[in-house]
């Protein structure tokens, strides 16, 4: 029985319990859903394993805008060489940032469920593939 890497599970956003179901409902740059799912698809495990789980995320969030708009400045620089222009920062991070934001809100949700989490622990005996399963 193969199992399912964490790296790939994370970077596909799938339960840190079974890593198979799907965290999130939609695409990632939907305008009609881009929501995490109450439970897991696949095992049943409920994401926000208390209330208001997900607020910590906003903190998660913010480290990652933060370096997000770090990089953002850094490469304006690289590319422009302007020191002079403010404006010209304001709007590339400001930006950069909104059309980065659906990324982001899946980022830490998913770091904040895979590394933040001391009661959520992966279960190798969930993790089947469905087409091996029924034989």
């Amino acid at each position: 029985m193969a199992t399912t890497s964490k790296t790939w599970a994370m970077l596909h956003a799938k339960c840190p319990r079974c890593r198979r179901g799907a965290m999130f409902s939609g695409m990632i740059y939907s305008l009609t859903s881009n929501r995490i799912n109450i439970d897991c698809p696949r095992c049943g495990m409920h994401f926000e394993i208390e209330p208001g789980y997900f607020y910590a995320a906003m903190y998660v969030s913010y480290a990652l805008n933060v370096g997000t708009s770090f990089t953002i400045a850094m490469l304006t620089y690289f590319i422009t060489g302007n020191i002079t222009s403010p404006w010209l920062y304001t709007g590339v991070i400001i930006g950069g940032c909104f059309l980065l934001a659906p990324i982001i809100f899946r980022t830490s949700r998913v770091l904040l469920l895979y590394w933040l989490s001391p009661k959520i622990h992966y279960q190798p005996y969930l993790d089947v593939d469905d087409t091996t399963a029924n034989t």
